[in-house]
């Protein structure tokens, strides 16, 4: 099954585990389902980080904006998408390399941990996580790398585009590439999706480029490349586009679109969001961003584990 660009973006399908897909040809599913209370106290604590991050975001003049699926389910529904799991913001760089600072000193509290790149190796994606401690959102791919995730907002940084087109092609294509290697480097085992003789192959193949690119590469050398790409464009005069280098599938989208945040109202509250909502969900979802999917399609990023901390 394929991933539509909704599907990745609001909380139907792991975006790490869809890269891994990508290049192994697969799309795994959820390791498990939410009872209607249990989600709603997992969105509920969601919130609740949210509003934390806002607040320092606040008392520090750091410029953020709702992203993705958060976006969507803020316009579409008022709050979050009925079946989607977790929180996506956004920064332009010079902002997130600011959050992350501050974060990174304490400023979001002795009950935070700010995971990534940065300062965790066994990270793979290049974006960040604020997730609470004391709680648990284990996946096959977090419990592998030993890393104690909690209940979670994504954090993803947005950097400009170069401006001639061949270059910019270029930036996220070599983005691209190093986030996928980072996937793999950090996949163990992956979900393939035929059985016997063929599944054997295919298990076959990905455990050897798994081991291939261990070797070929570590985390620092993945991850600086990541950044030069991501950054190469940061002293360019021209700073009318920008993208999430992440995923660039979505490809660059105008600053106006996204700065200076406008207000959107989510579970009742006020929060940043793009400049233009409209313009920026056509730009991540197409004309159709205002459908509902069909309910088989309706997934999310049901953990392996999940506590509360309570």
């Amino acid at each position: 099954m394929g991933g539509s660009r909704e599907q990745l973006r609001s909380g139907y399908l792991e975006y790490d585990q869809y890269v891994v897909a990508i290049l192994i040809g697969n799309v795994q599913r959820p390791t498990m389902q939410y009872d209607d209370e249990t989600l709603r106290r997992l969105q509920l604590a969601q919130l609740a980080i949210l509003k934390d991050i806002d607040s320092l975001c606040s008392r520090h003049g750091i410029t953020y904006f709702l992203d993705s699926g958060t976006v969507l389910g803020a316009v579409r529904h008022g709050g979050f998408i009925p079946w989607d799991d977790d929180v996506d913001i956004a920064m332009l760089r010079p902002d997130y390399d600011r959050f992350l600072a501050l974060a990174g000193e304490g400023a979001m509290g002795e009950g935070y941990t700010i995971c990534s790149p940065d300062v965790e190796d066994r990270w793979s994606g290049m974006f960040a996580k604020v997730w609470k401690k004391g709680t648990k959102f284990y996946t096959e791919e977090t419990i592998e790398g030993g890393i104690p995730q909690g209940i979670f907002v994504d954090i993803f940084p947005y950097d400009v585009v170069c401006s001639d087109d061949a270059d910019a092609r270029r930036q996220m294509s070599r983005c691209r590439t190093w986030q996928s290697i980072s996937y793999l480097y950090h996949a163990k085992t992956l979900v393939v999706p035929h059985r016997g003789l063929l599944g054997a192959l295919e298990k076959g193949l990905c455990s050897v480029a798994h081991q291939i690119v261990r070797r070929l590469f570590k985390p620092e050398r993945i991850r600086a490349s990541f950044e030069c790409a991501a950054r190469a464009a940061a002293n360019q005069q021209d700073r009318s586009y920008y993208a999430d280098m992440a995923y660039t599938k979505a490809g660059a989208c105008p600053r106006s679109i996204l700065v200076p945040p406008r207000p959107l109202e989510f579970e009742g509250c006020s929060f940043p969001g793009p400049a233009d909502p409209i313009a920026y969900l056509r730009y991540m979802y197409g004309e159709t961003w205002s459908e509902l999917p069909p309910e088989d399609r309706r997934r999310n990023h049901a953990p392996v584990e999940l506590d509360f901390g309570e």
